[in-house]
């Protein structure tokens, strides 16, 4: 699916899938653009409410988070998702389903832009946020009986940059029990590690910026869902409104960098698990967050819903903030940047960078002290790599 789920459908037999650059499409006739307009005919009619290439990166995402799921009826499920111009604009989409009164049930370790939105945009419509870990089970069904409000809940798996993981299962039933919708980011494990809908999940987000597309060359993000219809309707309304269509030609590159995805994967979660390993025996090193190691309290969690425990880790030196900002400085072949899953290895230090708009309080709450230094292990030489890191803590 990831080689051949899109493209191939071209009357021109473009053997990849062509960049529609088109702000525009035209009709035959009067006729014809009344009826695309008013849904009765399928077709394009402008790039802000779709475009060939930007359906095309739609459908093979869409094909790799529904594959090899079957609904309750027993056929394969069917899910339908919406290309947004980044995984930030994707986010908006919480505004499909909420309204003035309503509130968002998150958990704490969330990537800082997503943190903001819910703490300080969304209450200024009306919407109010809600934050719970929601490891405790338990204490989650008791926080949504007491909390008639919250409409949805929302949580990464694993979290950036803790690497904290949630029982998708555990919580999907929970909520299901109450009536309330569940969203899951599944940026970090990508739905070749990791696919939310086996568990139950309502909608799926992701950055394409990150793992999807690979490469470090666009900016992107997407939202899936399992009701077609509300997705068709509801969620598209809001996604034409909102405006944050996808460029076709950042749609392009994610379709090219979506065909590698299986062997990237492979090769990143590889790779992190020696450095993961090198760095639990570094004596430099207090601490390690990475859900592939035994250690991490998501490990049997992650071994249990994820292929492989994928590529993103955290990490504090024994000295504390300083010294990891030594450590960053020396660094010689990683590269020192914010985002993650490039090919290459990126470092930084997620208090003051990914993290900064979060108050110091709100990040300790969530796991993130002055020292954490994020990595996203790349597909460099194994070898290399850990000569890097061992130069650079020496």
């Amino acid at each position: 699916m990831a080689v051949h789920g899109a493209g191939g459908h071209y009357s021109e037999h473009a053997h990849l899938t062509p960049i529609f650059a088109t702000s525009t499409f035209t009709f035959d006739t009067a006729e014809q653009g009344m009826a695309r307009f008013s849904g009765s005919e399928p077709g394009f009619t402008y790039s802000r409410f779709g475009n060939p290439t930007v359906a095309a990166a739609e459908e093979m995402v869409a094909a790799l988070e529904s594959a090899g799921i079957n609904d309750a009826s027993g056929r394969p499920l069917q899910v339908k998702a919406l290309l947004h111009a980044s995984g930030q604009s994707a986010v908006t989409m919480f505004l499909s389903n909420l309204r003035a009164g309503d509130k968002v049930l998150a958990s704490r370790s969330l990537y800082g832009g997503t943190y903001e939105f819910l703490d300080q945009l969304m209450p200024s419509l009306g919407i109010g946020a809600v934050f719970n870990d929601m490891q405790d089970l338990n204490v989650l069904d008791h926080l949504l009986k007491q909390e008639p409000s919250v409409k949805m809940l929302h949580f990464e798996t694993p979290a950036n940059p803790t690497m904290n993981c949630i029982d998708i299962e555990g919580v999907c039933a929970v909520a299901k029990k109450h009536g309330r919708l569940v969203t899951v980011d599944n940026t970090l494990a990508t739905p070749y590690l990791q696919q939310p809908f086996r568990y139950g999940v309502d909608f799926i987000f992701h950055s394409t910026t990150k793992f999807l597309n690979g490469h470090g060359s666009a900016i992107g993000g997407v939202l899936l869902g399992r009701d077609v219809e509300f997705m068709r309707t509801q969620a598209y309304r809001t996604y034409k409104l909102l405006g944050g269509c996808s460029s076709p030609f950042d749609a392009f590159l994610l379709t090219q960098g979506i065909k590698t995805l299986p062997m990237r994967m492979e090769t990143h979660s590889a790779n992190a698990m020696r450095v993961g390993r090198f760095l639990s025996e570094h004596p430099a090193v207090a601490q390690v967050h990475y859900n592939g190691l035994p250690q991490h309290s998501g490990y049997a969690l992650s071994k249990k819903q994820m292929h492989l425990p994928g590529a993103v880790m955290s990490m504090e030196l024994r000295d504390g903030f300083d010294q990891a900002k030594k450590f960053i400085n020396k660094l010689k072949l990683c590269t020192r940047a914010v985002s993650l899953g490039t090919t290459d290895t990126l470092i930084s230090h997620p208090a003051s960078m990914s993290h900064a708009g979060m108050s110091a309080e709100q990040r300790r709450a969530s796991g993130i002290s002055d020292g954490l230094i994020r990595m996203s292990i790349g597909l460099e030489d194994i070898n290399d790599l850990l000569a890097d890191l061992d130069q650079a803590l020496r």
